[in-house]
């Protein structure tokens, strides 16, 4: 699920975060039945997770600091009540905690916004998230179905969600929500923004749906298998399982219906794709891109635009869809439609609805992009990462955990071996490095 300023968003900040936006539906499911069938039950053996990693350091205020906040929410009190939070449920949850100033830096880091797109692709639509993302959707077949029938949003798309948030699972963030929440609506920008997730997650934890220590996630607020803000979940979230509670951190059926429930309500078409990758027309007007410059399918196709695998697009001529070229002109193309938007809404980035899209994609075994993305050096994937910080530590490269993530360690350490090979010691991680330690250079 990093915050986009003035969007409404279910994980707000990595755009405003993996941040994002909604809409209004029809709730096209029906109520959900109180005595769950056994499609819905989770797997007797589920596959293994591995641990979770340890939570993040925080930082402590100072003494001018603490008293600021301590000030603050106090000041938060009546708006809080305003907002259904009871007295007592303000003075057991808001009162108790302490800021945590490290999450404020985190405000101006957005990975979809200052990552290369390629980079972020490679990270997040790699051979070990498609295969894992292919075991879940066999693990749990019987409750994808039964979510496409009561939403008509189809398991890979779910999935993809999924993967890209929380990595099956895997990682929903290890920050508490009242804690970084309290700590973003007493400080820095956005305050506002983040008083009213405060008051969600509140009323979350005085209505019991989830544990209030259970309630971690990322800095900005998301929680849960798909990384629901709070806001977002009071409003969407759906008890799938029909336990009577609606637990997006404990029910795999309540997150992925939660999910499906999401893009239904900005939008969702059942049966329609996405988009394709599709060739341009020698001399094309760049300046027709962007996914809210609306046409008829029938112009894009009048100017030459054609999926790239020659294929046919079923759908009707006055069908409204947009090209993107979200690295210029000599990058891949997209023809999109309204799922795409549907997509896009749940965390307002371009990069990431193509993470969703093309995860989705590889899920129902469909063939990679054809066209190359304009670098002379690609991003690596999870399985080339953990490669590269074995090369280096063989290299005697202190980088702690030999797993998959590059920290701070990891950056460091590329950036010595860049100065040696003579490449700009920027300390990304990139297909040329590898290969040049690969060879002993």
């Amino acid at each position: 699920m990093s915050p986009k300023p003035n969007l409404p968003v279910i994980r707000t900040a990595r755009f405003a975060l993996v941040a994002l936006a909604v809409s209004v539906l029809a709730a096209c499911a029906p109520a959900p039945v109180k005595t769950p069938p056994p499609a819905l039950q989770a797997p007797e053996a589920p596959p293994p997770e591995p641990a979770k990693p340890a939570g993040p350091k925080v930082v402590e205020p100072t003494a001018a600091e603490l008293s600021q906040f301590r000030a603050c929410m106090a000041g938060l009190r009546a708006p809080a009540k305003a907002a259904e939070v009871t007295d007592a449920a303000f003075d057991q949850y808001a009162m108790t905690v302490s800021p945590d100033m490290g999450v404020l830096p985190l405000l101006d880091r957005q990975p979809e916004f200052t990552t290369a797109l390629w980079d972020y692709l490679a990270a997040l639509v790699d051979s070990r998230r498609i295969a894992q993302g292919k075991e879940r959707m066999a693990t749990y077949a019987p409750l994808l179905a039964q979510v496409q029938v009561r939403t008509g949003v189809d398991p890979a798309t779910v999935v993809a969600v999924w993967g890209v948030e929380s990595d099956y699972g895997q990682n929903f963030g290890q920050r508490p929500l009242l804690q970084s929440l309290g700590t973003l609506a007493c400080f820095g920008r956005r305050q506002a923004f983040f008083r009213s997730e405060l008051f969600e997650v509140l009323k979350i934890a005085q209505r019991g749906d989830v544990r209030a220590e259970d309630l971690k996630g990322s800095w900005a607020g998301a929680f849960g298998h798909t990384q629901f803000m709070p806001s977002t979940y009071n409003r969407i979230a759906v008890d799938f399982d029909g336990d009577g509670r609606r637990d997006l951190v404990g029910s795999i059926p309540d997150a992925l219906g939660s999910t499906a429930n999401y893009l239904v309500k900005s939008g969702w078409r059942t049966g329609q794709p996405w988009g394709y990758e599709v060739t341009l027309p020698t001399g094309f007007n760049a300046a027709l891109a962007g996914r809210t410059n609306r046409r008829v399918l029938s112009q894009w196709q009048a100017m030459g635009v054609a999926r790239v695998d020659g294929g046919t697009i079923d759908l009707p001529a006055d069908t409204r869809s947009a090209v993107l070229l979200p690295t210029g002109i000599n990058g891949p193309a997209f023809l999109v439609f309204k799922n795409y938007d549907a997509i896009y809404s749940y965390n307002a980035a371009e990069s990431y609805a193509l993470a969703i899209a093309l995860l989705s994609n590889a899920l129902r075994g469909q063939p990679g992009l054809r066209t190359p993305w304009p670098t002379d050096d690609p991003g690596l994937g999870r399985d080339e990462r953990v490669e590269l910080q074995r090369l280096l530590s063989a290299r005697g490269h202190d980088i702690g955990a030999i797993d998959g993530v590059l920290g701070s360690a990891s950056r460091d350490a590329i950036r010595k071996e860049q100065a040696r090979l003579g490449m700009a010691p920027d300390g990304r991680a990139g297909q040329k490095l590898l290969k040049a330690l690969r060879a002993g250079d």
